[in-house]
């Protein structure tokens, strides 16, 4: 039963980081698009996607740690299991969990992707706009 705890406590730390990247994010774009509008600077919009990118890669490594202990409690509940009591190992379990699936879900996509594309709208308007 410690073990079930050990790995839940792990998938709720990767969940409390990516609302926190997540948080981030939001505020890090809105400050770019603040000071883009203000300025109105299609650099600065255009900037802006760097981050997000940077955020979006981030907290998708967090996702994929967090599939990984997930399928690795999944294992450790069942009776009768093969995996060591204690085991944090989850490498069986990353060619089934692909880090390039979890970038592309649709929870990323509609959230970082998103955020994407109105600065890269944003920073068109006020291109055409100048």
């Amino acid at each position: 039963m410690k073990h079930l705890e050990m790995i839940q406590a792990i998938v709720t730390r990767m969940g409390n980081g990516s609302f926190l990247i997540k948080g981030w994010t939001m505020t890090l774009a809105g400050v770019f698009l603040g000071i883009a509008a203000n300025r109105s600077s299609w650099r600065i919009g255009v900037m802006a996607v760097v981050p997000i990118v940077g955020f979006w890669m981030l907290d998708s490594y967090y996702l994929r740690q967090e599939r990984l202990f997930r399928a690795l409690y999944e294992d450790a509940r069942k009776p009768g299991t093969t995996i060591d009591l204690f085991s944090m190992n989850v490498s069986p379990y990353r060619g089934t969990i692909k880090w390039r699936a979890v970038v592309v879900s649709h929870t990323m996509v509609n959230f970082y992707g998103l955020l994407v594309a109105v600065n890269v709208a944003a920073a068109g308007w006020w291109y055409f706009r100048s």
